[in-house]
């Protein structure tokens, strides 16, 4: 039996992925470093400090550490400063995270992209950091480029979605369609302006205590081909079908908002309930009118790509959906990992799933699921939701170049384009063969024991 003839004639495929973190991780001890550093303590940095070692998170990868000049200021960077750093540090993890889902779609030749579909919400310009990365790819200047805005954490699924309808309209035209699909952000860098804010406004702010800085992009194809030599490569998953679905007067609960120095996370307390309380009706929608292959009856029975906005958000989504951790191995092992990377997370857990040490710790030990559910929240609240069927004979992929660093040079200057780097600052951007091995992510799955523990430490935590 198979997926019904509807999803099966869109003829959308994700034909490679790439993920690229920078090199350097952060523990929960960065946050109170420099928290000590630039502010007394008071009851709502002492709240937020004790939230803070409680994420779930061992380590959050991030462009600097704590001694970056960046965050070492008398007062907190500018968004113009922000911005020289996003372009210097940020987009050549875009470029290297295009390049290897590039390469695994086997696009040797790039004049084959026809759109280009990005996202991020930790940067703002025009031209936007797209333009740059086509620029760099070689890209065509015929390339149609869309660079969406306001979509947070969603970003990468919309992203996808966006890509997916472009897809279609070339297939109606009868033309073979390449999108390149990319996510960056780069958010560590907001962490002053963050403690400035708990501290001016005595404000429980916990966004401080989860992202970290991602690019991540996939390539995504419609089924026709650039001319009968050339079959498509066989896909890594197929996308099926999705939906996209705003919570009513949610707008004060999750949002980003603009700031001279920066970006503001909103996140109110209500949002673990408030995305529990979408996820149903929504996965039901999407099964509507599906002949789903035997063995598929309900959410149990699929794997799950969950955007790990927070430990409370995957847990509840278990109480919810009636799923175990296991279903969403890839969203913990990389929300422990790496922590939450806003919308270039959910393209790195697809990418994470396919890992054949994931496949080990299937529900059950039953392995990997061929239909695989994504989902991811953001601002608004949206909620968007995917059917994807995995090729599970392409498991290679997996974690390959996840943790590898971009190849560039160390920026001599700094944000405001003039200022020469003392050597103690240079001292402080060096990583060390023995740091390099310690950033490295161990493969083993966080027992259910210790995740038992996280969920309900954090049950306990006050967050209003």
């Amino acid at each position: 039996m198979s997926v019904s003839t509807e999803a099966r004639e869109l003829g959308l495929s994700i034909l490679g992925l790439g993920t690229r973190y920078p090199p350097y991780t952060l523990d929960s001890r960065a946050v109170e470093e420099l928290s000590k550093r630039y502010h007394p303590e008071t009851p709502a940095m002492q709240k937020v400090l004790a939230i803070n070692r409680f994420t779930g998170i061992d380590k959050r990868s991030s462009i600097g550490r704590p001694d970056h000049w960046l965050v070492n200021q008398p007062e907190p960077p500018t968004i113009a400063q922000l911005h020289d750093v996003f372009m210097s540090d940020g987009v050549p993890l875009a470029i290297s995270a295009s390049k290897e889902a590039l390469a695994e779609a086997h696009i040797n030749d790039v004049s084959q992209i026809t759109h280009m579909v990005s996202a991020t919400c930790t940067d703002s310009a025009n031209p936007g950091y797209d333009h740059y990365v086509a620029k760099a790819l070689g890209l065509s200047p015929f390339v149609e480029k869309t660079l969406l805005h306001g979509v947070g954490c969603s970003g990468g699924l919309a992203a996808l979605r966006t890509a997916a309808n472009l897809c279609l309209g070339h297939s109606t035209r009868g033309l073979p369609a390449r999108i390149l699909v990319v996510a960056l952000e780069i958010s560590t860098t907001l962490v002053r302006s963050e403690l400035e804010s708990i501290h001016s406004n005595q404000e429980t702010r916990i966004g401080v205590c989860l992202f970290s800085d991602c690019a991540s992009a996939v390539v995504v194809s419609n089924d026709i081909p650039f001319s009968p030599t050339e079959p498509l490569p066989p896909p890594v998953y197929s996308l099926l079908d999705w939906r996209h679905q705003t919570v009513p007067d949610t707008e004060q609960d999750l949002g980003f908002d603009t700031h001279p120095q920066g970006w503001k996370v909103v996140l109110s307390p209500r949002v673990p309930n408030l995305t529990a309380s979408v996820l149903e009706p929504t996965y039901n929608s999407l099964m509507s009118g599906k002949k789903l292959p035997e063995g598929y009856g309900s959410p149990k029975d699929f794997d799950w790509a969950m955007h790990p906005g927070g430990a409370t958000i995957l847990t509840g989504a278990e109480k919810v959906l009636g799923i175990q951790p296991e279903h969403m191995r890839a969203s913990y092992d990389t929300y422990v990992n790496h922590g939450n990377s806003s919308s270039a997370t959910i393209f790195s857990v697809l990418n994470r799933l396919r890992g054949k040490e994931m496949d080990g710790v299937a529900p059950g030990g039953r392995g990997a699921r061929e239909l695989v559910v994504g989902c991811a929240f953001g601002p608004g609240i949206t909620v968007e939701m995917c059917l994807l069927r995995r090729n599970l004979s392409r498991t290679e992929g997996g974690r390959k170049g996840m943790e590898t660093p971009p190849e560039t040079e160390e920026s001599s200057e700094d944000g405001e384009g003039g200022r020469e780097v003392s050597e103690e600052e240079k001292k402080g951007s060096e990583v060390s063969e023995e740091e390099k091995k310690g950033s490295e992510v161990s493969e083993e799955k966080k027992g259910s024991e210790e995740e038992a523990f996280i969920a309900k430490a954090l049950e306990s935590v006050e967050l209003d």
